[in-house]
C-alpha cells in the first residue's frame, strides 16, 4: 500500500511484471527442501485489515485490501495486489501491485542488501515480530544461512510495491520502501511494518485471512500496467 510522503522529492520505482509463477512444493532438483505449503498462503487468497500511518501530527488508519496474484515457494517468489481504502488525499481507492520474497535460507536471509536498508534496519524492524526472536543471534553471524525454518509456523517475508495500478505516480504517495512481514501459518494473519527513511517510521500493516477465495478484487478488476 502506498504511504504519506514526507519529502516532496520521493520518487517510485518501476518495474514490468511477468505472468506470475505456479506454486511449487517439495525437493528441487538441487536437494534443498522448500518452505511447507500454508493453504492460507495461496494464489486467490484474500487478506484485509489496515495500515497505521503515523506522523508528528496525527495518526491514521487506512483500511487495506490484499491478494496473493502468484505464488512459487521453490524460489522464495510472490506477488500480488494491495488496495488501500479511505486515503486523505486520494479520491479513489489506490491499488499497487507488489513482489515479495520469502525469507528462507535459501534465495533470501533475513538480510536485506538494497532498497536503503543496513543490517541494523533490518534487525531493528525484524525484532518487532515476537516470532523472529529465537533466530535473532544466528541472524547476525550470517543471516540466517543455517537455520532450519521448513516447520517453523511463521514465514518472513518482504514485500516491494512495483507500480501504481490505477493512479499516477502524482498521486501524492510513495512506494519508495518496503515492507518487513511476518506471516502465520496457523491462522493466516499477517502483520508487517513499512521501512523507508524519508517516511513515518514503523507503520504497521496489520491483515487478516478472508474467506472471499477468488471472488472479488482480483489483476482483472484494473488495467495492470
Amino acid at each position: 500500500m502506498p504511504v504519506r510522503v514526507e519529502e516532496t522529492s520521493s520518487s517510485s520505482s518501476t518495474s514490468s511484471s511477468s505472468s506470475a509463477p505456479s506454486q511449487l512444493s517439495g525437493e528441487n532438483s538441487s536437494g534443498h527442501t522448500s518452505p511447507p505449503v500454508c493453504t492460507l498462503l495461496t494464489v486467490g487468497q484474500a487478506f484485509s485489515g489496515t495500515q497505521n500511518v503515523s506522523s508528528l501530527q496525527k495518526d491514521e488508519a487506512w483500511r487495506v485490501n490484499v491478494r496473493i496474484q502468484g505464488c512459487d515457494l521453490d524460489h522464495g517468489y510472490l506477488c500480488g495486489t494491495m488496495e488501500a481504502l479511505n486515503v486523505p488525499m486520494a479520491d479513489t481507492p489506490v491499488v499497487t501491485f507488489w513482489e515479495g520474497e520469502i525469507v528462507d535460507g535459501k534465495n533470501y536471509t533475513f538480510f536485506t542488501g538494497k532498497w536503503e536498508a543496513s543490517s541494523e534496519d533490518d534487525t531493528r524492524h525484524w525484532t518487532q515480530f515476537p516470532s523472529f526472536q529465537p533466530f535473532l543471534e544466528q541472524v547476525k553471524v550470517d543471516g540466517g544461512k543455517s537455520l532450519d525454518l521448513i516447520n517453523y509456523p511463521y514465514i518472513f517475508m518482504r514485500w516491494k510495491e512495483q507500480y501504481f495500478v490505477n493512479v499516477g505516480t502524482d498521486c501524492g504517495l510513495t512506494i519508495a520502501g518496503f515492507y518487513y512481514v511476518c506471516f502465520s501459518c496457523t491462522d493466516g494473519s499477517i502483520n508487517g511494518f513499512y521501512y523507508d527513511p524519508n517516511s513515518s517510521p514503523f507503520q504497521k500493516l496489520e491483515l487478516k485471512s478472508t474467506n472471499e477465495g477468488r471472488s472479488g478484487f482480483s489483476f482483472s478488476s484494473y488495467e495492470l500496467q
